[in-house]
């Protein structure tokens, strides 16, 4: 995976606890199963019945038939189990979920989310999106800070369609890490390399930190945004 990709991923593995259960979107967030620690033990749940998901299969050891959400081949940890969707579903909308990482097109700054289309693109639908976003018990999006053309993706408002309203409890990208909390946005760490001063000028969503608290080694500038 690319360098961004890989800060991405790296630092949302630091979300997961021992003995969670969890449960990686399509894109980005499934490529977290291969970064979990071997000496933690968490229960990975995917939308189309497995719990229990391992790292990806080496070449020449794929089951076609054992896959994840986004139709990739997959393996299986000891204890694990299938069953099927419905059931998959009861365990997500019944508040099973521990963390739910989910990839995004768009986060706006009181924490909405847009994830699942783009107007005028095929798609499949939306997955188990929406269900995670109401049901898991905690949601991490991970994405890169902007678009193939140099665009924000953390936004005053959203532009495309929502998943959820007001869903977003920490926000990861190659840059930053955000939280979500009554106040508002909160800038509360930076990635390796990025400055302040980099996030506010790629971020067109109002937020606020704090030089004392944050985790970087950037400490110039000011405390709010």
């Amino acid at each position: 995976m690319s360098e961004e990709r890989g800060k991405i991923v790296t630092r949302a593995v630091q979300e997961i606890a021992d003995g969670m259960y969890v449960n990686l979107g399509i894109g980005l967030p499934t490529l977290v199963a291969n970064a979990i620690p071997q000496d933690l033990t968490v229960m990975l749940q995917s939308e189309n019945g497995l719990l229990g998901i391992g790292p990806y299969p080496l070449e020449g050891e794929e089951d076609a038939d054992l896959i994840n959400a986004g139709k990739e081949t997959v393996t299986a940890v000891a204890g694990a189990a299938f069953f099927d969707s419905a059931e998959s579903f009861a365990m997500i909308r019944g508040g099973h979920i521990d963390l739910a990482i989910l990839g995004g097109m768009e986060v706006a700054e009181n924490g909405d989310l847009a994830n699942w289309m783009i107007p005028d693109k095929m798609v499949k639908g939306m997955g188990g999106a929406m269900d995670l976003v109401s049901g898991a018990k905690r949601i991490v999006v991970i994405m890169e800070h902007v678009n193939k053309q140099g665009e924000s993706k953390v936004k005053k408002a959203c532009t495309l369609p929502l998943t959820g309203n007001a869903v977003v409890n920490r926000l990861i990208t190659d840059l930053a890490v955000f939280d979500f909390t009554a106040s508002g946005m909160e800038l509360v760490e930076l990635q390796p390399g990025a400055t302040v001063e980099e996030v506010r000028a790629k971020t067109e969503a109002a937020f606020v930190w704090r030089s004392d608290q944050l985790a970087t080694s950037d400490r110039s500038g000011g405390d709010s945004l």
